[in-house]
């Protein structure tokens, strides 16, 4: 493993795109910079703010547990689509404001196959 891959950030962007299907476009619009920034997150060679960081972390938590059901395109979908669990909200938008229990809520729902 290169000094860069170690980072965790960089492990953060590369299992969103490989587990969660985004794309740097995505990564980019979700924290707020360019797509360029994010490559260079995406190489080690600039890490984000810490409170940037964080809000990625809990973004690839969640996505780590989706993809144990969905596939990356049914991910992404996911995050996107407006739930009625979420009160008609988008769970990346929920994520995004650091409101990301009420996500996990709904995960814990659907590991219990509690969730329709």
């Amino acid at each position: 493993m290169t000094q860069a891959a170690a980072k965790p950030v960089v492990q953060f962007i590369a299992r969103l795109q490989k587990e969660g299907g985004l794309k740097g476009t995505d990564i980019a619009n979700f924290t707020g910079v360019s797509k360029a920034t994010v490559s260079r997150w995406g190489s080690g060679q600039k890490s984000p703010h810490p409170k940037t960081q964080l809000i990625m972390s809990d973004l690839a938590y969640v996505v780590m547990r989706l993809s144990e059901y969905y596939s990356q395109e049914e991910v992404r979908a996911w995050l996107y689509a407006r739930h009625p669990q979420l009160e008609g909200r988008r769970a990346i938008d929920l994520i995004h404001d650091e409101r990301t229990e009420e996500v996990i809520a709904i995960l814990d729902r659907l590991e219990a196959d509690a969730y329709v």
